[in-house]
């Protein structure tokens, strides 16, 4: 049995709990390698107005949504974003969300947080989600849009039907960025 000198055996309890809760250079390095990549910048005026949702990653504040999910953009005074998402649910009724978007950093950043929650709680930070666009194709047509840990996905269209071919190139840039592209639902845009 080997014992350590007590200053000794806190060096090496501190070095193991710091390699666990940060993990070693190798893994800090892989796990910067495979960061999801946003677009270099996003031209906000451009980008304002509807989008119809595509596809998406399933997720549990869209639960009710069963076709004709749409989000429209529009300028503040104040230099934010107004979000109007809306859908139909099974029973045809139309429900509807107003949020909140900011840019993060700079005026042409593609990272933007949006806040559905109410005002009067926006100082708390986990009421902002990450809202960052990580592919749009150069005419403003087609995004796709995530956050940082991938666990949204949004496939997001200027018209509620997209070209086949400009959708399987757009899966095959999400698979480089390390998406799981199976599990993207497919949203019913119906007229």
């Amino acid at each position: 049995m080997i014992l350590f000198s007590s200053s000794r055996a806190a060096f090496i309890s501190t070095f193991f709990l710091l390699l666990v809760c940060f993990g070693s250079p190798q893994v800090i390095a892989q796990q910067a390698d495979q960061s999801v990549k946003t677009i270099a910048t996003l031209d906000v005026p451009r980008y304002l107005g509807a989008w119809y949702e595509i596809a998406k990653f399933p997720n549990w504040f869209q639960r009710k949504c069963a076709s004709n999910t749409k989000a429209v953009y529009s300028a503040k005074s104040d230099g934010n974003l107004r979000v109007q998402n809306s859908c139909k649910t099974a029973s045809g009724e139309t429900t509807e969300a107003e949020g909140l978007a900011r840019q993060i950093g700079a005026k042409d950043s593609p990272k933007l947080e949006v806040r559905f929650a109410p005002e009067w709680l926006s100082f708390i930070p986990l009421v902002w989600g990450d809202y960052w666009v990580i592919d749009l194709d150069p005419q403003y047509q087609v995004a796709a849009v995530s956050d940082p840990r991938r666990e949204y996905l949004w496939v997001l269209s200027r018209s509620p039907q997209i070209d086949p071919k400009v959708y399987a190139d757009l899966l095959q840039r999400l698979k480089k960025q390390q998406f799981d592209i199976q599990k993207l639902e497919l949203t019913t845009q119906k007229n």
